[in-house]
């Protein structure tokens, strides 16, 4: 990235507090995001905007925007929560961000990262950042390593990703009998009459609301992640998916089979990869396909066409996964802060995470009966 040293101004820092604010920002949002070569769509304006209209509590944004010259070159989307007795700062986009990052333009390099941390810790009213998902080269693991306070990282989520090339190919690498059934799954797909349409702009709402459809039929009789399951979260994927397909920041897959719907698969665009976010599968398309073969063809295909070098399949290391021998890379979670409060935050925080480890180590069987519960 630049490193440019001079400036013909200093940076000025404001922060947005109501979501008139942040709604009026749609253009500038998007010349920033433009210009961020990091920024993924978890940090779009569209995104953003959908999840606050969805989730957000009204008093409870904090929104971080540096200019210079006029001109916005870092913003930072927060929610102001109170845990463990601080001011915490966490990401607009919550759980159901897969990154978490704040969005700074390329052009500013350390020196224009150094500044935003001076005017970042001159604001009142916060203790800690909190940012749980920070993807390899973010810009706040950037940050992080310039912060002139205190500063905490600790490995978070792991996202399995392969090489954006087409499934023969990375197939091609793999040897022994598990590569032999997956390359026969892969030819089955060519024998059976099923069709991919990627659904334009307009058709987003009734696709999404399928996608939800197929998803809970998918994890029948299974613990399904419950925010899957709500109003909120159907209003929120509809309303953001419809943005970033319309700015091909995102595709929203429908499989048939002999015509019949049978499949939805929402994926992300980002400057470097293509993510698969959320599908959702009937159990009769299963025992006639390979589904995650299927799936992973048309993704890598279209990573390939969009000369992506990454399909990253997002958090989550499930077995399942694995057998297409897949790259692991960890998220981190990255905390911030200034004052005696920070340090006790990030020793409580750090002592939970490890508690949840290790029962997850040594009691996997009642961690999976909790969830189903939950």
């Amino acid at each position: 990235m630049s490193t440019t040293t001079s400036r013909s101004s200093r940076l000025t820092l404001r922060v947005a507090k109501k979501s008139e604010e942040l709604a009026a920002l749609s253009a500038e949002w998007a010349d920033l995001y433009a210009r961020s070569s990091i920024a993924t769509p978890f940090q779009s304006y569209g995104w953003i905007c959908s999840w606050w209209h969805g989730y957000g509590t009204p008093g409870r944004l904090r929104v971080f925007l540096a200019r210079r010259d006029g001109r916005l070159v870092a913003a930072a989307p927060f929610r102001l929560e109170h845990r463990l007795g601080c001011r915490v700062l966490t990401p607009v986009g919550g759980d159901q961000s897969d990154f978490t990052d704040i969005v700074v333009d390329d052009s500013e390099g350390d020196a224009g990262l150094r500044e935003l941390r001076a005017r970042m810790l001159a604001q009142p009213g916060w203790d800690v950042i909190d940012l749980p998902e920070a993807r390899p080269g973010s810009a706040v693991r950037r940050l992080a390593d310039l912060w002139d306070g205190l500063a905490w990282t600790r490995p978070s989520s792991t996202c399995l990703q392969l090489p954006g090339r087409p499934l023969e190919q990375v197939l091609a690498e793999l040897h022994g009998p598990r590569a032999r059934r997956l390359r026969t799954g892969m030819r089955k797909l060519d024998t059976v009459d099923l069709s991919v349409v990627a659904v334009d702009a307009d058709g987003v709402e009734r696709a999404v609301a399928e996608l939800l459809r197929l998803h809970a039929m998918q994890w029948q009789s299974r613990a399904i992640n419950v925010h899957h399951t709500q109003p909120r979260f159907m209003e929120h994927l509809a309303r953001a998916a419809q943005w970033l397909v319309g700015q091909k920041h995102a595709v929203l897959w429908e499989y048939r089979l002999r015509g019949r719907l049978l499949a939805c698969d929402f994926s992300l665009i980002g400057k470097d990869f293509v993510g698969g976010y959320l599908y959702g599968v009937h159990p009769d398309l299963r025992t006639e396909v390979d589904v995650l073969t299927m799936m992973l063809r048309q993704n890598l295909a279209e990573a390939h066409r969009l000369g992506k070098p990454v399909l990253s399949m997002l958090r989550g290391d499930e077995p399942y996964k694995t057998k297409y021998g897949c790259e692991a890379v960890v998220n981190q979670r990255v905390m911030l802060g200034r004052g005696a409060r920070a340090a006790v935050y990030a020793t409580g925080e750090s002592m939970r995470a490890a508690g949840r480890e290790l029962v997850k180590r040594r009691f996997p069987h009642l961690v999976e009966r909790v969830s189903a519960w939950r």
